[in-house]
Order: structure tokens, then sequence, then C-alpha cells
């Protein structure tokens, strides 16, 4: 297993390339399920959830090319059987969950393991679940599995309880090639369901509604193969940028799409950073002094929860009274015990972090309990006086593409080393 190694203090420059967005790119490649054909995905960020998802695919008898060196990935699902894939598989990473809406489309039955996932709370799947049986489908679940079947999916109108991602994604696909129309009232309006409905329209799919709260999908008989490039990741793009911001640095950053992170960019302007946009990307001046700022997190186009740990990591070293309140998930405070050890004064209160911005982090051994609490932890590192030691770094992996070249590229002094010390703990424990 791999951890990183962080010498903090460093003054980062120059400029950074983002990559196509994970969450852009997981219901994509599921989406690819629907068009028994050859779809290509262009960009596509080499990330381990990436592999996860295409050997989900593989497990159910697609053909699955990936290009890493010009980063494309080549999918036929012409062979495509539903039998259930691999349930390892789908428990080590809650998107392959995706697939469903996709399979019982096309196969009108499927099976599968109830999903995985980052430990960050309690992400039940009855959304979806909903959405499956209000087009017609019976849904019957059993020893840790899922099985859902219907003869013909019907269009319905489905009102979701709450602006679910996942449900949205899975409900858009189910409904696509279901019989008549499907009204979808209430739907996650993410930047990602939008190249999501690009994508499935460029299959041959009919669904409007892209940014609004309501969509419509006129049902069709089959989809074809598709070329697709998705959209830039505004997460990976939010890290970076705070990333300006706790190194007191000033950097370029290309492939932005501004109107996808406004939340983030009003903040950290609030908090006291000069940002000068221009086509897609920005310039971003962290070298003011930064102020305190209140943050709650809300479901898009609010603050990203998905931005809350990294956010966190910048308030603990800027001086003054800073408080976060986490509405979206009620476990996503993980990665405050781990920047406690760096020295961080953060108190929780509920739902809320109080956090006391104290002058400099300090080096310290640490867990990635998470995707993004690893982010938030690389983040500190960098700040940090002395050595920062990460381990579990295989969540970071899952959202973060080569994140220590590209900021190796910057001026930070990171590096990704082989722990030999967990290595021989695993073999202990598998004795």
């Amino acid at each position: 297993m791999d951890k990183f190694i962080i010498k903090g203090g460093n003054t980062l420059s120059g400029e950074v390339e983002i990559s196509s967005a994970k969450n852009a790119v997981l219901p994509i490649i599921a989406a690819t399920i629907l068009s028994g054909d050859k779809c290509t995905i262009l960009n596509c960020p080499m990330l381990l959830d990436v592999y996860v998802i295409c050997d989900v695919l593989r497990s159910l008898g697609a053909k699955v090319e990936i290009e890493s060196k010009n980063s494309t990935v080549n999918i036929d699902t012409s062979n495509l059987s539903d039998n259930k894939p691999c349930g390892d598989l789908v428990r080590k990473m809650r998107g392959s969950f995706l697939i469903m809406g996709a399979m019982i489309s096309r196969f009108g039955s499927f099976k599968i393991s109830l999903p995985g996932g980052c430990n960050i709370g309690t992400r039940p799947i009855d959304l979806h679940l909903k959405g499956f049986k209000a087009l017609g489908a019976k849904v019957k679940i059993d020893h840790g599995y899922v099985q859902v079947s219907a003869e013909k999916l019907i269009g319905d109108k489905i009102y979701l309880d709450y602006p679910s991602v996942g449900a949205t994604e899975n409900i858009i696909m189910a409904s696509v090639l279901a019989k008549g129309e499907t009204i979808i009232e209430n739907v996650a309006q993410e930047p990602e369901i939008g190249d999501l409905i690009n994508f499935l329209n460029k299959m041959g799919a009919k669904v409007k509604g892209i940014g609004t709260d309501t969509l419509k999908v006129t049902g069709v008989e089959y989809l074809h193969g598709a070329k697709h490039r998705p959209i830039y990741d505004r997460i990976e793009a939010g890290t970076f940028m705070i990333a300006a911001g706790i190194t007191r640095s000033k950097m370029k950053i290309n492939g932005i799409n501004h109107e996808h992170i406004k939340p983030v960019i009003a903040k950290l302007s609030e908090m006291g950073m000069d940002i000068q946009l221009y086509n897609n990307g920005l310039i971003i001046d962290g070298r003011n002094e930064l102020k305190p700022i209140d943050i709650k997190t809300m479901p898009y186009p609010g603050f990203p929860t998905d931005m809350q740990p990294q956010m966190m990591s910048l308030l603990s070293c800027v001086l003054g009274t800073s408080v976060v309140t986490e509405t979206i998930f009620e476990n996503r405070f993980m990665h405050i015990a781990e920047l406690k050890r760096m020295g961080a004064n953060i108190k929780i209160d509920g739902r809320s972090a109080v956090i006391e911005g104290i002058n400099k982090l300090t080096g310290a051994q640490v867990k990635a309990t998470d995707l993004r609490a690893g982010a938030a932890l690389i983040l500190a590192g960098l700040e940090s006086d002395g050595e920062t030691e990460i381990v579990d770094i295989y969540h970071i992996d899952r959202g973060y593409s080569g994140i220590e070249k590209k900021l190796g590229l910057l001026g930070a002094e990171i590096k990704r080393v082989k722990d030999s010390s967990l290595d021989e703990e695993l073999k202990v424990k598998n004795q």
C-alpha cells in the first residue's frame, strides 16, 4: 500500500490542468450499457473508481479497452448479459449501483449487491427503488442483494422526496427506454447530471430539462453508440483553488466552467482572494490576508459538500472564528480528528464545526478516512511546518488523478512511497 509524504511550507506557482469530472464519468460509463453498441469516452481520468466500474461492466460481458496514454476508454456492450456482477466490486464503490437503472431498462430485470463507498454517512437507495417501482418494476431485497424486475417499464410521474444525485441518474437511465413519457420532479441539478443527459441524448435518448428541477423523458425504442468528452471536475478545480489559498500562492488553473463553481469562487473571494476569470480557467491569488467565513453545504447550486473538508483545512489556518455546517451527510466530519493531530482547533456542535484559526499547522501522521478528507489532509500538509505522512491514500486515488504529480509541478514537496509497515500488517491479518 502507498502513502504520501509531504514537506510543507512551499509557495506554489505555475499552471495546472483539471481532469474530467469523476462524478460525470461514472454514470456515463454506466449509461453505455443502454446502447448495446460501442461508446468512446475521451479525456477520461485514470482513477481507481473508473477502473472499478469498468471491471463491473467486464463482469457482465462488456468489452472494455482503457487507453491510459491518451485517456480514452472504449466500451462495447453488445455481448452484455444480465448475470449479476461481482459483489465485491459493487461493494467496493457505491457508484457501481448506477448500472441498476441501465440494466433493468435494457434487460427488464437485474440483481445486484447493496452498494458500498466512502463512509461519510447513510446514503439509502430508497429513492432509487421508489423510482423503479413508479415505472412498474417489482423490487425485492434479500440477503444483501436487490432484485428488480419488470416485463416492460412504463413512463410515469415521479417526485423525489430529496434531490438525490444518484437516484436522479438511475431513474433517468431506467426511463429512457421505457414506454411513453416520464416526468421526474425535484431532481438534483448538479452539472454532472446535465452531462449524463447530454451523453444519453447523443445516443438517441429524448431527455429535456437540464438545469431545472423537472425532467421530461420520452422513451425511445433503442439507443446507439456515441463518443463523448465529459465536463471538467469542479471539485478538483476547487481543491486546487484552496491549495493556492492555504499556501498563500498565486497560480493559473485551466479547465474550469465558472458557472459550476460559483459558490467556491464566491466564498474564496469573500475570504480575500483575488480571482480573475478567463475562458475555461482562472488565475487565483491567495497571498492577501485572509478572513474567516461561515459555510453551509447545500445541494447544487449551493456550496458543495465535496468541498467542505478542503475548506475546513484552509479555515484552520485563517485567524478568527469560522463555522462550517454540513447539511448533506451526517458523518462528514471524520477529517476533523485528523486535522486536530496537526494542531487544528475545531469543535463539533451537532452538524456544525466551529473553527478557531491558528497561525500554522504542524506536520503529523494522519489517515485519509475518505476521498475528500484525504484531499483536505494533503492541503493541510502543504501548509504545515515539518513533514506530514498520509496513509490509506487509496481513498484519494478514487477521485484525484495523479494529484501528487500536479502539485509537484506547482512546486510542492509531495511524494508517493510504498508503506511497507502496512503491507506487513496485512500479511499478519491474512495469515
